[in-house]
């Protein structure tokens, strides 16, 4: 595979500039430059260097590089896909499960996915950070609800703010008595690596609660040198990791490759935890999969790979139901008339359950077994 050999110097933020390093051509700047003025661009330098300009489909280009395909909005497809907004009692705050909720400090990341799911809220003309008002409102009704175990920093993505910053955002949360866990959901460890410094780190440790980072990549080529180091660091002191995928058409829709990043989750230490079925999120269909094929590959990194690479492939259900796991099922319900016991007077047949259950090789068994 040819590689452009250099790296940008900074964030590539305009479709021209893409023009200009070749990662897009220069005829699609007109409808490139539709997109750009609707959706937000970001392709840091480490991305930009993975990208192969020679390869039409090349994984990471369509990750984050605009295509015209997302001016076409197909039916169904939903502003707010997964139901924010029906689950934001204040600003920054969803609360769609009783015992955590989503807290969305700021609007920037350090790329920006073409699949976002909250795409129609980051970006051109759109508000970058919560006011101070708004983050006092949001801190007020977290500690006014004890149910609250676990508050989910999101946005945006919460590693662009600075250590000092986001330190006095971690004490401010465990400062709250039942407040045990604080997870952060980020890109910026393999997205902008660099900003995982040692003040970094330090600002995610904080007395009092449990930190956890939920990391975002969808293929293995993301998994640098440099991002390998950067969670390292993180997991190193003490902090422990998880993973978050997408299933992406033309990125990791195919059982090779998942495999490859699933694998290169847990040589890292981190563990998969979901794999999301793409969002009906506006100008998507492109990147979208079939459940049905997400399912079948599930079914095959059952067979490919260790219990350690598992991820829960699961769908976010529109208008703000929450999270369902949707892969494959391995259980079918047979009943089958058992002899009685005739030292236990009974009226019928006793009826034991038995199940049929499909092994990774798509083999049929019967349990209980058959006597």
């Amino acid at each position: 595979m040819s590689r452009i050999n250099f790296k940008p110097a900074a964030t590539l933020r305009e479709p021209t500039e893409l023009v200009a390093q070749g990662l897009v051509p220069v005829g699609d700047l007109p409808d490139l430059e539709k997109v750009a003025a609707r959706y937000a661009v970001a392709v840091t330098p480490e991305m930009a260097a993975l990208i192969d300009p020679d390869d039409p489909d090349d994984p990471i280009a369509r990750q984050f590089i605009p295509s015209a395909g997302e001016l076409l909005t197909q039916p169904g497809e939903n502003a707010d896909p997964i139901g924010d907004h029906a689950h934001s009692p204040v600003a920054g705050i969803v609360h769609r499960y009783p015992d955590r909720v989503l807290f969305k400090l700021v609007h920037v990341c350090a790329v920006y996915c073409r699949f976002c799911f909250r795409r129609e809220m980051v970006g051109p003309g759109k508000a970058t950070a919560l006011s101070q008002g708004a983050y006092d409102n949001a801190i007020a009704y977290i500690r006014a609800h004890s149910e609250i175990w676990e508050v989910i920093l999101t946005g945006g993505d919460p590693l662009m703010l600075s250590p000092r910053r986001l330190a006095e955002i971690m004490a401010d949360l465990a400062a709250i008595d039942h407040v045990k866990i604080i997870r952060i959901h980020t890109r910026v460890p393999v997205a902008e690596p660099s900003r995982i410094s040692e003040a970094m780190i330090a600002a995610l440790k904080v007395e009092g609660a449990t930190t956890w980072v939920a990391l975002h990549a969808n293929h293995p080529r993301e998994l640098t040198a440099k991002a390998r180091a950067a969670c390292a660091g993180m997991i190193d002191a003490g902090i422990p990791l998880v993973s978050q995928s997408v299933l992406l058409r033309g990125v990791n829709d195919n059982a090779a490759t998942l495999e490859a990043l699933m694998r290169a989750f847990v040589e890292c230490r981190i563990k998969p935890y979901y794999l999301h079925h793409g969002d009906l999120a506006p100008g998507t269909a492109h990147l979208r999969t079939t459940l049905e094929h997400g399912q079948e590959l599930m079914r095959s990194l059952r067979g490919r790979v260790s219990g350690l690479c598992q991820p829960e492939y699961v769908l976010d259900i529109p208008g703000g139901h929450g999270k369902a796991p949707v892969g494959p099922g391995y259980l079918s319900q047979e009943n089958s008339a058992s002899p009685a016991d005739s030292s236990v007077p009974q009226r019928e047949p006793r009826q034991e359950t038995r199940y049929r259950v499909v092994d990774y090789c798509g083999d049929v068994h019967l349990y209980p077994p058959e006597p």
